[in-house]
């Protein structure tokens, strides 16, 4: 795996220093300006970063969207992946207003791509895993949830249902300016019957020993320790033991370079099997990789 670039230091300000925290929101840091609170656009040299991602995962058609905040510049996309058909349908745009993210929703409107989606996300805080972990004297925010993903979508005229695994990733923050971070998401049945879904990633919130890698086990979070992943995407191996061996089927790639922000990255869909820790296997899994790097 490439090295993973240096954090950088955060400037000294008066506030009082952030607190590392891994909980399900009880007992976070109250002295920080976490979300529903709106932090500063700057901090230090840092621009605030915020951003909602929505992975929702089924058999037959897998979705993302989200609306992304650096600073003052903004970003949205979405993407379909349609197994039976063998297409990926996405679009990418530096403005915001085609695509809604908000509390129990996906929903986008984009004439472009012919592409309508409305979708509910069943919400449950009783999912929710939040972590918090200090940069300097500032901070990164995140919380995942994964819930039941439904609704209905139509390309190009043609009605898609879906119906899926919902994970849910909000975060917030002061990103070190130069970040890289490799990242796993997906579902899929376990050979005694149970759902599992997972999120796990290097280069962002994993610092031990509160570090945001979560196994989901029917909806019931429990912590995972650190991972690796082959620098093709084509694995991630659990420290607790397991891994996950990822085949690719259909990839969304995007490289933005705004001079002061850029970012480049590459997401493919497609499918997991192997062993999670405590060696449970994993039947029919599906779910995305992502390989991030973001100087901003």
């Amino acid at each position: 795996m490439p090295a993973l670039p240096a954090r950088l230091p955060g400037a000294g300000v008066s506030a009082p220093p952030p607190v590392a925290y891994r909980g399900d929101g009880t007992g976070r840091p109250a002295h920080l300006p976490l979300p529903p609170a709106r932090a500063p656009m700057v901090r230090g040299l840092r621009l605030r970063k915020t951003w909602r991602y929505v992975g929702i995962w089924s058999p037959a058609v897998s979705v993302c969207a989200a609306s992304v905040a650096v600073g003052p510049l903004r970003q949205e996309f979405w993407g379909v992946w349609h197994r039976a058909e063998g297409r990926m349908t996405e679009h990418t745009r530096l403005l915001a207003g085609r695509v809604d993210v908000s509390p129990g929703r996906v929903r986008v409107r984009d004439a472009a791509r012919r592409a309508e989606l409305d979708l509910v996300l069943e919400e449950d805080p009783r999912t929710a895993v939040e972590v918090v972990t200090p940069v300097g004297r500032a901070w990164t925010w995140t919380r995942k949830q994964v819930v039941r993903g439904h609704g209905s979508i139509r390309l190009d005229g043609r009605r898609l249902a879906v119906d899926g695994v919902a994970l849910i990733d909000d975060n917030a923050g002061y990103h070190p300016r130069l970040t890289r971070w490799w990242w796993s998401g997906g579902t899929g049945r376990l050979t005694d019957g149970r759902l599992a879904a997972w999120s796990l990633i290097v280069g962002l919130n994993d610092t031990l020993p509160h570090i945001e890698n979560t196994l989901w086990l029917d909806g019931v979070p429990q912590a995972l320790g650190p991972v690796r992943f082959e620098p093709d995407l084509s694995a991630v191996h659990l420290a607790e033991g397991g891994t996950l061996r990822f085949s690719a089927e259909a990839e969304r790639a995007s490289t933005t370079d705004l001079f002061v922000v850029r970012s480049a990255y590459r997401q493919p869909f497609g499918t997991y099997t192997g062993t999670l820790p405590g060696g449970l296997q994993l039947t029919g899994g599906v779910g995305v990789m992502e390989d991030h790097t973001a100087l901003w």
